[in-house]
């Protein structure tokens, strides 16, 4: 794999990964889960919308649940550090010839909404309304107690020229996994701006798809903990893969579906990435510590399913990654 330089000039100042919309098709049933089972706060709704965060955010939400007929994602959001910035992010994608436009969002200031050269939504903004930071009111504390969103990760058909496209942004990469031998070709990639393992990771498959989201929770025993909750009050079948520590990152993690099959991760121990200097790590695909650094492979399920983002073709992966996969 190229590996990308440091950009430390970039056209446009990201801060870091701030939110995602997503299509449900039952409100009713999304609450129940978001708010009940893993403990979102539930912060505005609407007919059409509820608008949740976590414990340690100021910003208005994290989380965006929209009325639609099926399962779907809108958008990746990304706070930027200025008003400025915005402008600067319009000329960039202009000059790109890439499809983007102003637009109004409730509870956010200016927005600039764009896609990728492969067509991942995504959209930027400076302001958001704040709200007062839960991390010191204990009683609201439920489920996994999620204090922030950390990243997303997204199903692409092209993991070199997205990394490259984001690299370019300003995003750093820290690790990255690699087909055998010399010529091997790049299957995933996680790359941060602010500070830690990631804020975006792209994954080889058909795309582009959203793979999840992330929430930081406090320690491993809030996920440990989240699996009994939800073993016991209806949402068993919700567990998809984990608890575990992910090789990678050297995070312990577990992913959960939502009732409309949308893919969560529940993510903690993780280290900072903030020196300039820093070497990607590179791992192979066949490295059984990669995926868990116990040895256990995700299901095919894991590889295969995502959330697709409304109104945008997929294309198929370039080619097809030789991973390891639970039998």
């Amino acid at each position: 794999m190229p590996i990308p330089k440091h950009v430390f000039d970039p056209p446009f100042n990201i801060v870091r990964s701030s939110h995602v919309a997503l299509g449900v098709a039952d409100l009713g049933r999304a609450r129940a889960f978001y708010e009940g089972a893993l403990g979102l706060i539930v912060e505005d709704e609407d007919a059409g919308a509820l608008y949740l965060r976590a414990l340690e955010e100021r910003q208005h939400h994290s989380l965006v649940l929209m009325k639609s007929r099926s399962a779907e994602a809108h958008h990746l959001g990304f706070k930027v550090g200025s008003e400025e910035d915005l402008d600067k992010a319009a000329r960039f994608f202009k000059g790109k010839g890439l499809r983007h436009a102003f637009t109004e969002l409730p509870y956010q200031g200016r927005t600039l909404q764009a896609v990728d050269p492969f067509g991942m939504p995504m959209e930027f903004y400076f302001t958001m309304e704040k709200r007062e930071r839960l991390l010191q009111k204990y009683d609201r504390y439920q489920g996994v107690h999620p204090l922030r969103l950390d990243h997303f990760n997204a199903l692409v058909p092209d993991v070199q020229g997205t990394t490259d496209f984001f690299a370019a942004l300003g995003f750093r990469l820290t690790e990255y996994a690699v087909e055998e031998g010399p010529e091997g070709r790049v299957a995933a990639a996680w790359l941060h701006r602010k500070g830690n393992v990631h804020d975006v990771a792209f994954t080889n498959g058909r795309g582009p798809r959203l793979h999840h989201c992330a929430y930081w929770v406090p320690t491993a025993m809030n996920i440990i903990h989240l699996c009994d909750v939800m073993a016991t009050t209806g949402y068993l079948t919700n567990l998809e893969r984990g608890p575990g520590r992910h090789g990678i990152a050297n995070a312990f993690f577990l992913y959960v579906r939502d009732p409309g099959g949308h893919r969560v991760e529940f993510y903690t121990c993780d280290y900072q990435t903030m020196d300039p200097d820093h070497e990607p790590l590179r791992w192979s695909l066949r490295d059984p510590r990669r995926q868990s650094l116990w040895g256990q492979p995700a299901p095919r399920s894991w590889f295969e399913e995502g959330s697709a983002f409304a109104g945008t073709e997929q294309r198929d992966a370039l080619f097809k990654a030789n991973v390891l996969v639970a039998s």
